[in-house]
């Protein structure tokens, strides 16, 4: 970064329990542990990003989304929506030419009285790159970029004890631009299929990123899917609003985008595409038509959209 002051991670400090947060109190300055322990949670880290940003900087990386209104909020992929969230400006959007789903890191302020979120002082990185360079060199249009035939097979394959992700390879192969789905019954393994298959793009894919998309899972699933893939995981589980979990598909669908402009292989896996639809059956405004099974001909349209994305 262009700033050798000493800096503090906001996302790292969310990750900390309660005692290290008391432990790290007296580290700034805070002294009167007894007070503080009878704080909520929120307060105290309230507390201790006021004291700490005396003294250091702080910083935040997060997944940006635009508001309809222009500006925009950094997203924590693995945390809740709020939590952690940083305000970013819609002159600092039009500045760098920011777009939905870009990674962006930056120098934060905590939030002022009367104020919900931490604010963005200043962009240090988009995308991992200096902000100079990303400023200086052609970006392209996801939706204007040509696509073309899958040229590249991705081998699913890790040991001989794992058959199914050796009987993809065999009989359903899958390259790099193309869509897949798996049909079954419900309680048939699809989600220990899908680890599998994301083991076996973890181990032989190393150059590509890996996306999990979980919408209406239970929230045990999402702790044992992040827990088991080293990638992110966009999850919004079944107790959410249908409005959370369409959300949480389009800004793993958006962030993916922003990966292929910039050159990347992605490979997403979403569980499930049914669950997805049915989410946008809820929450896209009626027609007034009706397909077989009560869904809206609208509500297809989003979902078309995430499993159109697809491409080589």
């Amino acid at each position: 970064m262009a700033t050798t002051q000493k800096m503090l991670d906001v996302s790292e400090m969310g990750a900390k329990s309660k005692e290290e947060l008391l432990g790290l109190a007296s580290e700034v300055g805070l002294n009167d542990t007894t007070a503080l322990a009878t704080l909520h949670r929120e307060d105290l880290l309230s507390r201790l990003f006021q004291a700490i940003s005396a003294q250091q900087a702080l910083v935040s990386t997060g997944i940006l989304e635009i508001m309809d209104e222009g500006y925009g909020f950094l997203r924590q992929v693995a945390s809740y929506r709020g939590s952690g969230d940083v305000y970013i400006s819609q002159s600092q959007i039009r500045r760098f030419n920011l777009r939905n789903g870009d990674t962006v890191t930056g120098q934060v302020r905590p939030p002022k009285e009367g104020e919900r979120y931490f604010g963005l002082v200043r962009v240090e990185l988009i995308n991992g790159m200096e902000t100079d360079q990303v400023q200086s060199r052609y970006r392209p249009t996801f939706e204007h970029m040509t696509p073309i035939f899958p040229e590249k097979q991705v081998i699913l394959e890790t040991s001989s004890s794992e058959l199914s992700t050796r009987m993809v390879d065999l009989f359903a192969p899958i390259g790099l631009g193309q869509r897949g789905l798996i049909v079954s019954p419900p309680k048939a393994g699809k989600t220990t299929m899908l680890k599998q298959i994301a083991h076996g793009v973890q181990e032989n894919c190393t150059d590509a990123t890996l996306m999990v998309a979980l919408i209406g899972e239970r929230p045990e699933e999402v702790t044992d899917m992040r827990r088991a893939v080293n990638g992110d995981v966009f999850a919004s589980t079944f107790d959410e609003s249908v409005e959370e979990q369409c959300r949480v598909a389009e800004l793993a669908l958006e962030r993916a985008k922003r990966l292929v402009e910039m050159g990347q292989d992605v490979i997403i896996l979403l569980d499930s595409i049914t669950r997805l639809t049915r989410a946008y059956n809820l929450a896209v405004p009626t027609s007034g038509r009706t397909l077989s099974g009560g869904i809206d001909p609208a509500a297809l349209y989003p979902p078309k959209k995430f499993f159109g994305g697809a491409r080589n």
